[in-house]
């Protein structure tokens, strides 16, 4: 099984977070990396004011329906110096983003380790970010919507990346 790590950025939906932790829980995520102003659950030594962090933990379980006490995960404020640390632990950086050069999900062979970047709901990947990845993917699109739900889009390229 491959070694996959995901980096939610700047995703600003609780629901979408909760379906994200479950989404990986599912496919057998080793950690999930909740970065900018994505909501994150309770962490130790929380420097949230505690209603705000239950307050927030309950909406993302309301629809991880537990997931997020079984997937690691941490909460970071620098993500770009988590994607350095990650490539020379031999990671290659992928973004799901509908860009120029991009690579159609189903021409993608995934590496062995691999860093899965999410970007926010509308913008998608920080261009900083698209910056530091090996390789963008994308899922063709066939109807009359630019795009996929991010959390959507993740399942469906999890699956691909998982069980191709």
């Amino acid at each position: 099984m491959q070694d996959i790590i995901v980096a939610a950025h700047n995703i600003r939906s609780t629901h979408n977070i909760g379906s994200i932790f479950r989404t990986c829980e599912g496919f057998g995520v080793e950690h999930l990396v909740l970065s900018g102003y994505s909501p994150y659950p309770t962490i130790p030594d929380d420097t949230r004011l505690p209603h705000v962090s239950s307050k927030v933990t309950a909406r993302i379980a309301k629809t991880a329906l537990g997931a997020e006490s079984l997937v690691p995960f941490s909460h970071s404020s620098g993500l770009s110096n988590d994607l350095e640390r990650y490539k020379k632990q031999g990671y290659k950086i992928v973004g799901l983003e509908q860009a120029s050069g991009s690579t159609p999900l189903q021409s993608f062979v995934a590496p062995q380790k691999v860093v899965l970047i999410l970007g926010e709901e509308v913008r998608g990947i920080d261009p900083a970010l698209l910056k530091l990845c090996d390789q963008i993917i994308e899922i063709p699109m066939f109807g009359q919507k630019e795009s996929f739900n991010v959390s959507v889009a993740f399942g469906i390229a999890l699956y691909q990346l998982v069980c191709k």
